[in-house]
């Protein structure tokens, strides 16, 4: 499905169900509200699936790579070539977020959207693995754009093709959005900076372990890139092929897909939420079927879902990406569905109120 149809299929969210599912909410067998937080996790849900007894029964989580030229710059701690030796990790359930995702019993769905590494030395696997390359790797931002604009739309609808298409196939009521690229963190400080407005100081940190000097060179890189650039923060497309990355791209793809079909996006961290941000730009509406999984340690993770205005369910520490924190959450968003569905109203019980 191409983007300019899909942005126009969207559907908001129902808010009349999200109206019944908080009435529902006020009189379950609970002092009011008690359980907090999960009544409107509960009440999104509603309106998500279109109805007061929203259940999740099969999830994936879609683990996104790409490789990015800016890393020549110093941004990473570590090699680029760790990109593409993560893969078997992620296939073979070695890799943290397959080990998460399978005691929650989610699919691990790995798709190569820009990374440098040949999948054609991939063997053996246990997991999904889509070959859906659209770059080996972007272009080096503080010198030319990291894509063209053509790369840039065909890299977000790689990620709705390949939601769409397990959607289908798996019959999937959640997704999960999930990324792998050395370096990833500097593009999406970039997407996060143009997007919020916020400063770059603000938006960057230590990604998977720069040291101070690091991090005031990845701060120096951003500001050179979006100086050149100088990216419209009203134009997503420019955005991303100006500053981005492919498989950011890609999970703003997941997400488009996910409200497509009417299903929650569990959006990750920063590098994620950097793709929410795209989605949000490309139709606002994409906005209600996001939940977002945690906030990061990245300092400007929480700036990103600020603008959103989505408030995290977990807070504790992580860095990681992969889809790690947005696994995590899945066990409370299925709470609160089963909550909603399954708790009785006072006069349900017939116990007076």
């Amino acid at each position: 499905m191409k983007l300019d149809e899909i942005l126009q299929k969207i559907e908001p969210i129902d808010e009349s169900f999200r109206k019944k599912a908080m009435e529902r909410n006020d009189n379950l067998l609970m002092p009011l509200r008690a359980m907090g937080r999960l009544h409107e996790i509960s009440e999104q849900l509603a309106a998500i699936y279109r109805t007061l007894k929203p259940k999740m029964e099969k999830g994936a989580v879609f683990v996104m790579a790409g490789d990015h030229g800016v890393v020549e710059e110093g941004v990473s701690s570590f090699p680029q070539e760790v990109t593409g030796l993560m893969f078997n990790a992620f296939l073979n359930d070695l890799a943290t977020v397959s080990v998460l995702g399978k005691l929650e019993g989610l699919d691990i769905i790995l798709a190569d959207i820009g990374s440098k590494f040949d999948p054609s030395n991939i063997k053996n696997f246990k997991n999904e693995f889509v070959a859906k390359k659209v770059v080996s790797g972007t272009r080096n931002f503080t010198r030319e754009p990291a894509m063209t604009k053509e790369e840039a739309i065909r890299s977000i609808e790689a990620g709705i093709e390949i939601t769409l298409k397990y959607i289908k196939k798996k019959k999937l009521d959640v997704v999960i959005t999930g990324e792998m690229g050395i370096g990833n963190t500097t593009p999406s400080a970039a997407i996060g900076a143009v997007i919020t407005g916020s400063r770059v100081e603000d938006m960057t940190g230590k990604g998977a372990g720069l040291n101070i000097e690091g991090v005031k060179r990845k701060i120096d890189v951003i500001k050179r890139g979006i100086e050149i650039h100088k990216p419209d923060p009203e134009d997503p497309i420019d955005i991303l092929s100006k500053v981005g990355g492919a498989e950011i791209g890609a999970i703003a793809g997941i997400i488009l897909a996910a409200a497509y079909s009417k299903i929650p996006a569990i959006i990750d961290g920063f590098i994620s939420t950097a793709g929410a941000l795209l989605a949000y730009k490309l139709n606002s509406d994409a906005r209600g079927y996001m939940i977002a999984g945690h906030c990061s340690e990245e300092p400007g993770h929480i700036r990103m879902l600020n603008y959103l205005n989505i408030k995290p369910i977990l807070n504790l520490n992580m860095r990681l990406g992969e889809g790690t924190g947005a696994v995590l959450a899945l066990p409370i968003v299925k709470q609160a569905a089963n909550m909603i569905s399954n708790v009785a109203t006072f006069e349900e019980a017939g116990i007076p109120k």
